[in-house]
């Protein structure tokens, strides 16, 4: 469960500070996001959660 609250924590400050420092680039993401088309998205999506589970199974092994 810490690991949870952890990872859930690290993803609220990487956005906020993004929103903190960037506000005007995170709208120019969005309208990129919008012009893709849902499949896009979805691979997009997909991709991302793949690396983020890898960059968490590195994190594991190498705490070890």
């Amino acid at each position: 469960m810490s690991w949870v609250l952890l990872a859930l924590g690290l993803v609220l400050a990487a956005e906020g500070l993004a929103l903190a420092l960037a506000p005007s680039r995170i709208e120019e993401a969005l309208r990129l996001l919008v012009a893709l088309g849902p499949e896009r998205r979805r691979v997009l999506g997909l991709v991302a959660l793949a690396l983020g589970v890898v960059v968490i199974w590195i994190a594991r092994v190498l705490a070890t």
